[in-house]
Order: structure tokens, then C-alpha cells, then sequence
């Protein structure tokens, strides 16, 4: 399967990029959680743009890149009591979780 991301760099947005450290054996199970919480949850909050789920080539790490129309928009997210639920689920199942906000300042795609 090929996936790829989508950066919106075009106009003001809020990015997050969580990166989790997460023990080989439960990498999956933080996925799983990660894509239905997406779909259950974060999807249908204000300003949710989209979210894409790495995982590391030496499999320690997901990371979440996510884009949310605005910083005000993530952070009312984060005071949805059914976005924690989520949230606290997962920082049970990884090692150690780095959620940092940042803004687009360019993107590149081939010359063709």
C-alpha cells in the first residue's frame, strides 16, 4: 500500500507532530487506537483537517502529523473530555509521547 501525505502549507494551519516511542510489541495496538480515535473522534472535531499515521523504519516510534485550521481549534480539542480519553489511552501504551505544535513555512514536490 503507498500512502501519502497531504501538507497544508498554503495557508496559516496548526501542525501537529507527535512523535511516540512505543515498545515493539505494542506498536500496533497504538496504531489501532490511533486510527480509531481518528475516525471516531478527532475527525468530527472543529477544525480537524487531517491526521497521517509514520511509523519509524526501525519500528520504535509513531509519529502523528496532523493539521488542524488553527492553533485555537487544537487546543479545544484537547479539552474535549472524549479526545483525552483517547489521548491518556495512548500515553499508556507508549514509552514516551512528544506532541509539539508547529507551522508550515515550506513544502516541495518534484520538478516534472
Amino acid at each position: 500500500m503507498t500512502a501519502t501525505a497531504n501538507i497544508v502549507g498554503d495557508r496559516p494551519v496548526a501542525t501537529l507532530i507527535n512523535v511516540f516511542t512505543v515498545p515493539a510489541d505494542r506498536r500496533q495496538e497504538l496504531l489501532d487506537l490511533l486510527g480509531r480515535a481518528t475516525e471516531e473522534t478527532m475527525r468530527h472535531q472543529p477544525g480537524f483537517l487531517r491526521a497521517n499515521f509514520h511509523v519509524s523504519l526501525d519500528g520504535e516510534r509513531v509519529v502523528n502529523y496532523a493539521q488542524w485550521e488553527s492553533e485555537e481549534h487544537y487546543r479545544a480539542m484537547l479539552e474535549n473530555p472524549e479526545a483525552r480519553v483517547h489521548m491518556d489511552q495512548a500515553a499508556k501504551i507508549a514509552t514516551d509521547v512528544q506532541p509539539r505544535l508547529f507551522r508550515v513555512v515550506s513544502s516541495h514536490t518534484p520538478a516534472h
